[in-house]
Protein backbone atom coordinates (compact mmCIF):
# COMPACT_ATOMS: atom_id res chain seq x y z
CA UNK A 1 0.00 0.00 0.00
CA UNK A 2 1.81 3.54 -0.96
CA UNK A 3 2.75 5.56 1.96
CA UNK A 4 1.01 9.27 1.67
CA UNK A 5 3.88 12.10 2.25
CA UNK A 6 2.63 12.86 5.64
CA UNK A 7 2.45 9.62 7.44
CA UNK A 8 4.59 8.68 10.46
CA UNK A 9 8.32 8.33 9.92
CA UNK A 10 8.12 9.45 5.82
CA UNK A 11 10.31 12.33 4.91
CA UNK A 12 7.57 14.79 4.34
CA UNK A 13 6.76 14.67 8.39
CA UNK A 14 10.48 14.51 9.11
CA UNK A 15 11.47 17.57 7.09
CA UNK A 16 8.61 19.56 9.44
CA UNK A 17 10.25 18.35 12.42
CA UNK A 18 13.35 19.28 11.82
CA UNK A 19 12.28 22.39 10.33
CA UNK A 20 10.00 22.79 13.86
CA UNK A 21 13.38 22.08 15.84
CA UNK A 22 14.85 24.58 13.59
CA UNK A 23 12.73 27.29 14.38
CA UNK A 24 12.33 26.87 17.54
CA UNK A 25 16.39 26.95 18.37
CA UNK A 26 16.38 30.17 16.59
CA UNK A 27 13.29 30.92 19.15
CA UNK A 28 15.37 31.00 21.90
CA UNK A 29 18.74 31.08 21.06
CA UNK A 30 19.00 34.20 18.75
CA UNK A 31 20.75 33.96 15.45
CA UNK A 32 23.04 31.29 14.35
CA UNK A 33 24.88 29.74 11.89
CA UNK A 34 24.24 26.86 9.47
CA UNK A 35 26.75 24.39 11.45
CA UNK A 36 25.19 25.70 14.87
CA UNK A 37 22.03 24.87 13.19
CA UNK A 38 23.06 21.57 12.03
CA UNK A 39 24.16 20.50 14.97
CA UNK A 40 21.09 21.42 17.46
CA UNK A 41 18.79 19.63 15.14
CA UNK A 42 20.93 16.82 14.83
CA UNK A 43 21.34 16.79 10.86
CA UNK A 44 23.56 17.23 8.52
CA UNK A 45 24.89 20.19 6.98
CA UNK A 46 23.74 19.79 3.35
CA UNK A 47 20.42 18.62 5.27
CA UNK A 48 20.33 21.58 7.49
CA UNK A 49 21.15 23.92 4.27
CA UNK A 50 18.31 22.52 2.26
CA UNK A 51 15.95 23.73 5.74
CA UNK A 52 17.06 26.64 5.86
CA UNK A 53 16.49 27.55 1.80
CA UNK A 54 12.64 25.91 2.24
CA UNK A 55 12.22 28.33 5.79
CA UNK A 56 13.61 30.96 4.00
CA UNK A 57 10.83 30.80 1.06
CA UNK A 58 8.20 30.28 3.38
CA UNK A 59 8.78 33.67 4.80
CA UNK A 60 9.92 32.27 8.48
CA UNK A 61 13.44 32.76 8.50
CA UNK A 62 15.92 35.43 7.20
CA UNK A 63 19.54 35.64 6.70
CA UNK A 64 21.09 38.19 9.50
CA UNK A 65 24.74 38.90 7.99
CA UNK A 66 28.37 37.27 9.10
CA UNK A 67 29.62 35.78 12.44
CA UNK A 68 33.56 36.87 11.61
CA UNK A 69 36.09 36.51 14.33
CA UNK A 70 36.09 33.03 14.80
CA UNK A 71 38.18 30.03 13.55
CA UNK A 72 37.67 28.84 10.20
CA UNK A 73 35.87 30.20 7.47
CA UNK A 74 33.37 33.59 8.11
CA UNK A 75 29.79 31.79 8.59
CA UNK A 76 26.44 33.48 7.29
CA UNK A 77 23.97 33.94 10.13
CA UNK A 78 20.06 33.19 10.35
CA UNK A 79 17.03 34.47 12.40
CA UNK A 80 13.62 33.83 13.05
CA UNK A 81 11.77 36.67 10.50
CA UNK A 82 9.85 38.44 13.54
CA UNK A 83 7.58 39.80 10.88
CA UNK A 84 6.32 36.43 10.19
CA UNK A 85 3.07 36.68 12.70
CA UNK A 86 1.68 39.36 15.05
CA UNK A 87 -0.65 38.61 18.05
CA UNK A 88 -2.04 40.92 20.68
CA UNK A 89 -3.14 40.99 24.14
CA UNK A 90 -5.33 42.96 25.69
CA UNK A 91 -6.34 44.42 29.70
CA UNK A 92 -10.04 44.72 30.30
CA UNK A 93 -10.78 47.10 33.33
CA UNK A 94 -13.96 48.94 33.76
CA UNK A 95 -11.58 52.57 33.19
CA UNK A 96 -9.76 50.98 30.11
CA UNK A 97 -8.91 48.97 27.39
CA UNK A 98 -5.43 48.20 26.87
CA UNK A 99 -4.00 46.84 23.86
CA UNK A 100 -0.09 45.32 23.04
CA UNK A 101 0.75 44.21 19.65
CA UNK A 102 4.10 41.56 19.68
CA UNK A 103 6.07 40.08 17.00
CA UNK A 104 6.72 36.29 16.60
CA UNK A 105 9.66 36.84 18.53
CA UNK A 106 7.79 38.43 21.31
CA UNK A 107 9.15 42.08 20.96
CA UNK A 108 6.41 44.59 21.67
CA UNK A 109 5.89 46.95 18.40
CA UNK A 110 2.66 48.58 19.01
CA UNK A 111 0.29 49.65 21.97
CA UNK A 112 -2.41 51.86 22.32
CA UNK A 113 -5.00 52.94 25.12
CA UNK A 114 -8.53 53.45 25.19
CA UNK A 115 -10.43 55.28 27.83
CA UNK A 116 -14.32 54.00 28.50
CA UNK A 117 -15.28 55.66 31.52
CA UNK A 118 -18.25 55.65 32.95
CA UNK A 119 -20.01 52.48 32.98
CA UNK A 120 -21.45 52.68 29.90
CA UNK A 121 -22.08 49.53 27.90
CA UNK A 122 -21.36 50.23 24.16
CA UNK A 123 -20.96 47.79 22.06
CA UNK A 124 -18.12 45.24 23.15
CA UNK A 125 -16.65 44.48 19.61
CA UNK A 126 -16.55 48.54 18.65
CA UNK A 127 -14.65 49.00 21.79
CA UNK A 128 -12.50 46.02 21.60
CA UNK A 129 -11.62 46.84 17.56
CA UNK A 130 -10.90 50.31 17.87
CA UNK A 131 -8.32 49.75 21.34
CA UNK A 132 -6.47 46.77 18.54
CA UNK A 133 -7.04 49.39 15.89
CA UNK A 134 -5.17 52.16 17.84
CA UNK A 135 -2.08 49.22 18.82
CA UNK A 136 -2.08 47.80 15.32
CA UNK A 137 -1.49 50.75 13.85
CA UNK A 138 0.81 52.21 16.25
CA UNK A 139 3.18 49.06 15.04
CA UNK A 140 2.72 50.15 11.40
CA UNK A 141 0.06 47.13 10.53
CA UNK A 142 -3.63 47.36 10.15
CA UNK A 143 -5.97 44.64 12.16
CA UNK A 144 -5.58 41.80 8.98
CA UNK A 145 -1.79 41.18 9.89
CA UNK A 146 -2.74 40.24 13.20
CA UNK A 147 -3.20 36.19 13.90
CA UNK A 148 -4.56 35.76 17.29
CA UNK A 149 -5.27 38.21 20.37
CA UNK A 150 -5.56 36.77 24.04
CA UNK A 151 -7.75 39.46 26.69
CA UNK A 152 -7.65 39.73 29.79
CA UNK A 153 -10.44 40.28 31.71
CA UNK A 154 -11.41 40.76 35.46
CA UNK A 155 -13.48 37.92 35.68
CA UNK A 156 -14.13 34.53 33.76
CA UNK A 157 -15.86 32.68 30.65
CA UNK A 158 -18.35 30.13 31.74
CA UNK A 159 -17.12 27.21 28.97
CA UNK A 160 -20.71 25.62 29.53
CA UNK A 161 -22.40 29.06 28.37
CA UNK A 162 -19.27 30.74 27.02
CA UNK A 163 -20.85 34.23 28.82
CA UNK A 164 -18.81 35.87 31.37
CA UNK A 165 -19.36 35.99 34.91
CA UNK A 166 -17.80 37.37 37.87
CA UNK A 167 -17.71 40.55 35.97
CA UNK A 168 -20.25 42.47 37.34
CA UNK A 169 -18.56 45.62 37.33
CA UNK A 170 -17.49 45.47 33.56
CA UNK A 171 -21.10 46.58 31.62
CA UNK A 172 -21.06 45.70 27.93
CA UNK A 173 -19.81 42.30 28.08
CA UNK A 174 -22.16 39.97 29.29
CA UNK A 175 -23.19 38.74 25.85
CA UNK A 176 -23.77 35.25 24.46
CA UNK A 177 -21.06 33.28 23.54
CA UNK A 178 -18.42 36.17 24.11
CA UNK A 179 -15.30 34.48 22.66
CA UNK A 180 -17.58 33.64 19.26
CA UNK A 181 -19.07 37.32 19.28
CA UNK A 182 -15.18 38.76 19.14
CA UNK A 183 -13.74 36.43 16.94
CA UNK A 184 -16.75 37.05 13.81
CA UNK A 185 -16.85 40.86 14.83
CA UNK A 186 -13.16 41.48 14.63
CA UNK A 187 -11.74 38.71 11.99
CA UNK A 188 -9.44 36.94 14.09
CA UNK A 189 -9.32 34.33 16.59
CA UNK A 190 -9.92 35.61 20.18
CA UNK A 191 -9.71 33.88 23.77
CA UNK A 192 -11.10 35.41 27.03
CA UNK A 193 -8.95 34.56 29.78
CA UNK A 194 -9.13 35.74 33.56
CA UNK A 195 -6.81 38.37 34.55
CA UNK A 196 -5.24 36.88 37.04
CA UNK A 197 -4.63 33.53 35.27
CA UNK A 198 -2.36 35.32 32.47
CA UNK A 199 -0.79 36.94 35.26
CA UNK A 200 0.21 33.57 36.71
CA UNK A 201 1.14 32.47 32.62
CA UNK A 202 3.52 35.67 33.02
CA UNK A 203 5.36 34.56 36.32
CA UNK A 204 5.30 31.17 34.41
CA UNK A 205 7.01 32.48 31.66
CA UNK A 206 9.61 35.06 33.31
CA UNK A 207 8.83 35.26 36.91
CA UNK A 208 9.35 33.48 40.31
CA UNK A 209 7.22 30.41 39.03
CA UNK A 210 9.67 29.47 36.05
CA UNK A 211 10.12 25.30 36.12
CA UNK A 212 7.38 24.99 39.00
CA UNK A 213 4.59 22.81 37.62
CA UNK A 214 2.16 23.69 40.65
CA UNK A 215 1.73 27.00 42.31
CA UNK A 216 -1.01 29.41 43.34
CA UNK A 217 -0.59 33.24 42.77
CA UNK A 218 -2.63 35.59 45.13
CA UNK A 219 -3.71 39.31 43.48
CA UNK A 220 -5.01 42.26 45.46
CA UNK A 221 -5.74 45.60 44.57
CA UNK A 222 -9.15 46.67 44.38
CA UNK A 223 -10.42 42.98 43.82
CA UNK A 224 -9.04 39.98 45.51
CA UNK A 225 -8.25 36.95 43.00
CA UNK A 226 -6.49 33.69 42.88
CA UNK A 227 -4.44 31.76 39.87
CA UNK A 228 -5.04 27.92 40.64
CA UNK A 229 -1.85 26.23 38.48
CA UNK A 230 -1.53 22.45 38.70
CA UNK A 231 0.88 20.55 36.02
CA UNK A 232 1.64 24.17 34.58
CA UNK A 233 -1.61 24.80 33.29
CA UNK A 234 -4.35 27.05 35.08
CA UNK A 235 -7.00 25.25 37.27
CA UNK A 236 -10.09 27.16 35.74
CA UNK A 237 -13.02 24.89 37.27
CA UNK A 238 -16.61 23.69 36.07
CA UNK A 239 -17.69 27.53 35.42
CA UNK A 240 -14.36 29.05 34.48
CA UNK A 241 -14.85 30.96 38.51
CA UNK A 242 -11.43 28.78 40.33
CA UNK A 243 -9.60 31.01 42.11
CA UNK A 244 -12.09 33.78 43.07
CA UNK A 245 -11.27 33.42 46.72
CA UNK A 246 -12.93 36.96 46.89
CA UNK A 247 -16.36 35.22 48.19
CA UNK A 248 -14.80 32.46 50.42
CA UNK A 249 -15.89 32.93 53.93
CA UNK A 250 -12.75 33.93 56.02
CA UNK A 251 -11.59 33.71 59.21
CA UNK A 252 -12.45 37.12 61.38
CA UNK A 253 -15.71 38.20 58.83
CA UNK A 254 -18.91 37.83 59.28
CA UNK A 255 -20.70 35.09 57.07
CA UNK A 256 -22.23 36.70 53.88
CA UNK A 257 -25.04 34.74 52.40
CA UNK A 258 -26.52 35.58 48.49
CA UNK A 259 -23.40 37.01 47.71
CA UNK A 260 -23.85 38.26 43.58
CA UNK A 261 -22.25 41.89 43.73
CA UNK A 262 -18.39 42.14 42.25
CA UNK A 263 -15.84 42.65 45.48
CA UNK A 264 -18.25 41.44 48.77
CA UNK A 265 -17.52 38.40 50.34
CA UNK A 266 -15.49 37.46 53.26
CA UNK A 267 -11.65 37.39 52.24
CA UNK A 268 -12.87 40.93 50.26
CA UNK A 269 -14.15 41.85 53.40
CA UNK A 270 -10.37 41.46 55.20
CA UNK A 271 -7.96 41.80 52.31
CA UNK A 272 -9.56 43.60 49.39
CA UNK A 273 -8.44 46.79 48.79
CA UNK A 274 -11.09 49.09 50.67
CA UNK A 275 -10.43 46.40 53.54
CA UNK A 276 -6.80 47.02 53.36
CA UNK A 277 -6.94 50.89 53.20
CA UNK A 278 -9.53 51.07 55.99
CA UNK A 279 -7.00 48.91 58.63
CA UNK A 280 -4.10 51.22 57.63
CA UNK A 281 -6.13 54.10 58.18
CA UNK A 282 -7.03 52.68 61.69
CA UNK A 283 -3.24 52.66 62.14
CA UNK A 284 -2.23 56.45 61.39
CA UNK A 285 -1.76 55.64 57.53
CA UNK A 286 -3.77 57.74 55.21
CA UNK A 287 -3.72 57.72 51.23
CA UNK A 288 -6.47 57.51 48.53
CA UNK A 289 -5.80 54.17 47.50
CA UNK A 290 -5.21 51.10 49.87
CA UNK A 291 -1.18 50.60 48.02
CA UNK A 292 -0.55 54.67 48.84
CA UNK A 293 -1.57 54.05 52.70
CA UNK A 294 0.02 50.34 52.52
CA UNK A 295 3.74 51.77 51.20
CA UNK A 296 3.43 54.66 53.55
CA UNK A 297 3.23 51.56 56.72
CA UNK A 298 6.15 50.13 55.42
CA UNK A 299 7.74 53.33 55.10
CA UNK A 300 7.51 53.88 58.66
CA UNK A 301 8.76 50.59 60.13
CA UNK A 302 12.17 52.72 60.03
CA UNK A 303 10.87 55.86 61.73
CA UNK A 304 10.30 57.01 65.44
CA UNK A 305 9.66 54.41 67.83
CA UNK A 306 5.85 55.67 68.01
CA UNK A 307 4.85 55.41 64.00
CA UNK A 308 6.93 52.26 63.96
CA UNK A 309 4.90 50.20 66.57
CA UNK A 310 1.81 51.27 64.38
CA UNK A 311 3.34 50.22 61.26
CA UNK A 312 4.47 47.03 62.73
CA UNK A 313 1.03 46.62 64.49
CA UNK A 314 -0.80 47.44 60.77
CA UNK A 315 1.46 44.96 58.73
CA UNK A 316 1.12 42.38 61.42
CA UNK A 317 -2.56 42.20 61.43
CA UNK A 318 -2.75 42.14 57.39
CA UNK A 319 0.09 39.60 57.02
CA UNK A 320 -2.15 37.47 59.88
CA UNK A 321 -5.36 38.38 57.66
CA UNK A 322 -3.23 37.06 54.49
CA UNK A 323 -1.96 34.26 55.69
CA UNK A 324 -4.86 32.71 57.34
CA UNK A 325 -6.72 33.02 53.58
CA UNK A 326 -3.61 31.13 52.19
CA UNK A 327 -3.21 28.37 54.82
CA UNK A 328 -6.85 27.50 53.66
CA UNK A 329 -5.92 27.63 49.91
CA UNK A 330 -2.54 25.70 50.79
CA UNK A 331 -4.33 22.96 52.86
CA UNK A 332 -6.38 22.35 49.49
CA UNK A 333 -3.92 22.85 47.01
CA UNK A 334 -0.73 21.80 48.83
CA UNK A 335 1.39 23.98 46.18
CA UNK A 336 5.27 23.95 45.41
CA UNK A 337 4.64 28.03 45.30
CA UNK A 338 3.06 30.57 46.84
CA UNK A 339 3.18 34.32 44.56
CA UNK A 340 2.45 37.65 45.66
CA UNK A 341 1.45 40.26 43.03
CA UNK A 342 -1.24 43.38 42.41
CA UNK A 343 -0.64 46.69 43.44
CA UNK A 344 -1.04 45.92 47.26
CA UNK A 345 0.78 43.19 47.82
CA UNK A 346 3.51 45.03 45.58
CA UNK A 347 2.88 47.88 47.59
CA UNK A 348 4.09 46.00 50.79
CA UNK A 349 7.14 44.79 49.52
CA UNK A 350 9.79 42.43 51.29
CA UNK A 351 8.11 43.31 54.58
CA UNK A 352 4.83 42.66 54.11
CA UNK A 353 5.75 39.43 51.98
CA UNK A 354 8.07 38.24 55.08
CA UNK A 355 5.49 38.37 57.21
CA UNK A 356 2.84 36.31 55.74
CA UNK A 357 4.94 33.60 55.06
CA UNK A 358 5.48 33.47 58.27
CA UNK A 359 2.19 33.83 59.78
CA UNK A 360 1.48 30.96 56.70
CA UNK A 361 3.71 29.03 57.39
CA UNK A 362 2.50 28.84 61.35
CA UNK A 363 -0.97 28.08 60.14
CA UNK A 364 -0.14 24.80 57.75
CA UNK A 365 1.78 21.86 57.98
CA UNK A 366 2.66 22.73 54.16
CA UNK A 367 5.12 25.11 54.20
CA UNK A 368 5.71 26.39 50.61
CA UNK A 369 8.13 29.29 49.89
CA UNK A 370 6.15 32.82 49.68
CA UNK A 371 8.03 35.42 46.92
CA UNK A 372 7.07 38.82 45.39
CA UNK A 373 6.48 38.68 41.31
CA UNK A 374 9.48 39.13 39.40
CA UNK A 375 7.20 40.58 36.45
CA UNK A 376 7.56 43.90 35.56
CA UNK A 377 5.17 46.03 33.90
CA UNK A 378 1.70 45.13 33.00
CA UNK A 379 1.94 41.09 34.37
CA UNK A 380 -1.78 40.96 32.35
CA UNK A 381 -0.63 42.18 29.10
CA UNK A 382 2.58 39.71 29.69
CA UNK A 383 0.93 36.69 29.75
CA UNK A 384 -1.97 37.73 26.94
CA UNK A 385 0.89 38.01 24.87
CA UNK A 386 2.73 34.94 26.18
CA UNK A 387 -0.90 32.77 25.56
CA UNK A 388 -1.18 34.23 22.10
CA UNK A 389 2.32 33.76 21.05
CA UNK A 390 2.00 29.80 22.46
CA UNK A 391 -0.88 29.48 19.96
CA UNK A 392 0.71 31.37 17.17
CA UNK A 393 3.92 29.81 17.02
CA UNK A 394 2.31 26.23 17.14
CA UNK A 395 0.63 27.38 13.93
CA UNK A 396 3.14 29.17 11.99
CA UNK A 397 6.17 26.59 13.35
CA UNK A 398 3.99 23.62 11.46
CA UNK A 399 3.41 25.80 7.95
CA UNK A 400 5.92 24.03 6.30
CA UNK A 401 4.38 20.41 7.46
CA UNK A 402 2.71 18.21 4.85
Amino acid sequence: MPTTAGAPGTPGLMRAINDRAALEALLTRGPLTRPQIAELVGVSKPTASQMLARLEEAGLVARDGLREGLPGRTAGLYRLNAGAAHVAGADVTPARIRVSVADLVGTVVGEHTLPTPGRSAHDVVGRVGAALDGAAAAAGLDRSRLDRLVVGIQGAVDPRTGKLGYAAHIPGWHVPDLERTLTGGLGLPVAVENDVNLSALAESADGRAAGVADFVLLWIADGVGMAVVLNGVPHRGATGGAGEIGYMPAVGAPLMRGIRRTHTGGVHSRVGGAAVLRLMREHGFRGREAATALARAVAALDGPPGAGERAEAALAELATRIGATLATVVAVVDPALVVLTGEVLRAGGEALRSRVEHHLHDLSIPRPPVRLSAVGGNPVLAGALQQALRETRVAVFSRTAP
